[in-house]
């Protein structure tokens, strides 16, 4: 790691998110990075707090002891995690041990440092006390066993929203994706039936009344309903505006945040006080909808009440779109009608599907929504990033082979210029041997002149529009709400000169922006902005998955070294052709139009593009610092423009991911 890059690792890391360039420069100015080897101890259990953690790359076990000295291991943190956050607030002596256990670099800051970063940035102590709570040991109850616990609310503004089956499906999704501890809270008015035992094959369960609840050391043993499932359930009865029901609710979750790490609260469709306590205690609320005008904007002024009445954090709210009804408008109608973006949407149920479709229809697109959703909430999405390269660009296919016969799970894509093309053909459904088909298009190295249409150069001397024509052919008019994988598109904006993430409109548009080389291009106007290839500002853009909060980030490379680069420049600028494909033979007559491109040989189009890359190799380099993994093919004896090498090209990004699976899968599972 280049420690040279500090100001631009902390800007990525999530908690330091949003602070403006003079705070960014006091953190750096009063922290360092730290390296611990594979099994160093950070901090041991009972020591005195002497700093704040963010882990920046690798992984950290938290544990603590039993009396017999054996371990109890609480956690696993990875990139941008913080720790150590208690000790130095409360000024009490750490009650885990941190273990490095693999090689990490870590941002640390000391405690009298922390302590005046605090003074002087107040908004990051507030971010701070909005998620220490879940960290806090109640030792006044039993030992914690986990390390940090989350809570979800399940709510909507109207009742048969299917909040429920959603609840179960997420809860039963978090547990297999994340492997952790999840306990369903099924809260309802007293007289109405929970139906969760049922649906979770659980025979004659007890059932709490919050108002008349036994004190909390009193509390029967069997009020946690086991399943067969992998999760756990308890049965509440409430009354609307009863304060007893509320602290008993708020004793219930301050004992079971010792022992689960993910409580979801299914709630009644109400809005007295009880409920909105109820949902304060949340770190997230899951706001169900349907579709419908009418639904859309009851969730609407639901969600504005929260925000405007209750102060609710905006952060914490997010509004889930359910296609149990028809859908009358489409989705940019649906997110102008409830004022905010909708955090995901999640297919129709089929007629007479099982209830327990993350268990009995894994496959199912009802089942891969929720999974995406509990993999968010769980810091298990897997990013991946396709870089920028022309035909080496065609080493992304090999990639996307291995992915697709190991079944390595991809919850994202972003790709920038030839790799946002890539990514898009996979993201609207498009397997890798289908993508290698459409590259053979270019099975002679004549056919790329399919590609180019001259112009006069005043802001590049190749219009596009044949490039388009070839885009439009293979896309259509499908846009980023057709697609059945998550994608951003990379491109660099004109005016700001400065990367432009897009995720809306015409694929195909955010492609010709995204590929529109400057100089050789014309750049591309997508809306109101004129937008050019992505690479110039964001050759692998590893940086919006960051922003997204992705933890586990794979990179696939395909620039050339510097050193090789500037050899081929070298070699063009003396005349030498790249290789004998460019070569003419002897004494073979040339027509007048195979004379013209013969002094013509690309030349200015490759000084063009080997000047860039050898800008974009470094820029690679540090873009490469923010991923967990980067897969670097090889691409010796290859050169950008033999594009109808696609499948030596993709042969090679075989190799590497494959070279690489040990590395991808151990951080798939940790």
């Amino acid at each position: 790691m280049n420690l040279g890059d500090k100001e631009f690792i902390i800007k990525e890391m999530p908690f330091f998110a949003g602070l403006s360039k003079a705070e960014i420069e006091v953190i750096c100015a009063k922290s360092q990075i730290i390296e611990y080897r594979k099994g160093q101890i950070i901090y041991e259990e009972g020591s005195s707090p002497s700093a704040f953690y963010c882990i920046i790359s690798g992984r950290v076990q938290i544990y603590t002891k039993d009396k017999a000295g054996s371990r109890l291991i609480l956690e696993y943190l990875h990139r941008g995690k913080y720790f150590g956050i208690i000790s130095l607030l409360t000024n009490e002596p750490h009650s885990v041990t941190s273990e490095a256990i693999n090689d990490c670099f870590i941002l640390v800051i000391k405690k009298n440092d922390f302590d005046s970063i605090l003074q002087g940035i107040p908004h990051l102590a507030i971010d701070l006390s909005r998620t220490l709570s879940r960290r806090l040991k109640r030792k006044d109850m039993h030992q914690k066993k986990i390390f940090e616990s989350t809570v979800i609310s399940v709510f909507s503004s109207y009742a048969q929203a299917g909040k429920t089956v959603y609840a179960l499906n997420l809860a039963l999704s978090l547990n297999r994706e994340t492997h952790k501890s999840v306990i369903i809270l099924d809260i309802l008015s007293k007289g109405k039936i929970h139906t969760l035992p049922r649906k979770l094959e659980i025979e004659s369960p007890p059932v709490l009344d919050l108002s008349s609840a036994p004190d909390i050391y009193d509390l029967p043993k069997d009020f946690i309903l086991k399943s067969n499932f992998g999760i756990d359930l308890c049965c509440f009865y409430y009354e609307e505006d009863n304060d007893t029901c509320l602290k008993r609710l708020i004793e219930m979750l301050s004992l079971l945040v010792n022992d689960y790490h993910y409580i979801l609260l299914d709630l009644p469709a109400a809005m007295d006080r009880s409920i909105i306590s109820m949902l304060n205690q949340s770190d997230f609320i899951h706001i169900l909808s349907s579709p419908d005008p009418t639904d859309l904007k009851r969730t609407s002024n639901l969600v504005s009440r929260l925000k405007t009445d209750f102060n609710f954090d905006p952060g914490k709210i997010k509004t889930i779109v359910n296609e149990y009804k028809l859908a009358k408008i489409n989705y940019a109608g649906q997110i102008e009608i409830l004022g905010q973006d909708i955090f995901a949407t999640i297919p129709k149920i089929e007629f007479n599907a099982p209830e327990r479709l993350i268990i009995d229809q894994p496959e199912s697109e009802y089942s891969k929504a929720v999974r995406r959703i509990a993999r968010a909430l769980g810091d298990c999405l897997v990013g991946l990033v396709l870089g920028v390269g022309v035909g080496y660009g065609f080493c992304h296919v090999g990639v996307l082979k291995v992915i697709e016969e190991e079944n390595i799970p991809i919850d994202i894509i972003v790709g920038s210029s030839i790799g946002s093309f890539i990514a898009s053909l996979w993201a609207i459904g498009k397997s890798s041997s289908e993508i290698l088909e459409i590259a053979r298009e270019f099975r002679e190295p004549k056919h790329i002149w399919g590609l180019i249409d001259i112009t006069f150069p005043r802001f590049g001397f190749i219009k596009g529009n044949k490039l388009y024509r070839f885009l439009k052919k293979h896309l259509g008019n499908k846009t980023f709400y057709d697609i059945k994988l998550p994608l951003k598109i990379i491109a660099s904006d004109v005016r700001r000169k400065e990367p432009k993430i897009l995720d809306k409109g015409l694929l195909v548009d955010a492609i010709m922006a995204s590929c529109s080389m400057p100089g050789v291009f014309t750049p591309f106007k997508f809306r109101e902005e004129i937008l050019f290839d992505g690479g110039v500002t964001s050759p692998l853009p590893t940086e919006p998955l960051m922003q997204m909060g992705i933890k586990k980030i794979i990179a696939v490379n395909v620039t050339p070294s510097r050193e090789d680069i500037l050899k081929q420049l070298a070699r063009l600028k003396e005349g030498t052709p790249l290789s004998r494909d460019a070569e003419s033979p002897k004494n073979k007559p040339l027509s007048l139009f195979g004379r013209l491109k013969n002094i013509f040989n690309f030349n200015i189009v490759n000084i063009i593009f080997s000047s860039v890359e050898v800008l974009q190799s470094e820029v690679a380099r540090r873009e490469g610092e923010l991923a967990d993994i980067v897969l670097h093919p090889d691409t010796s004896g290859l050169f950008w423009l033999e594009l109808h090498k696609s499948d030596e090209f993709a042969r090679r990004g075989e190799e590497e991911a494959r070279k690489n699976l040990d590395k991808i899968w151990q951080l798939i599972n940790e």
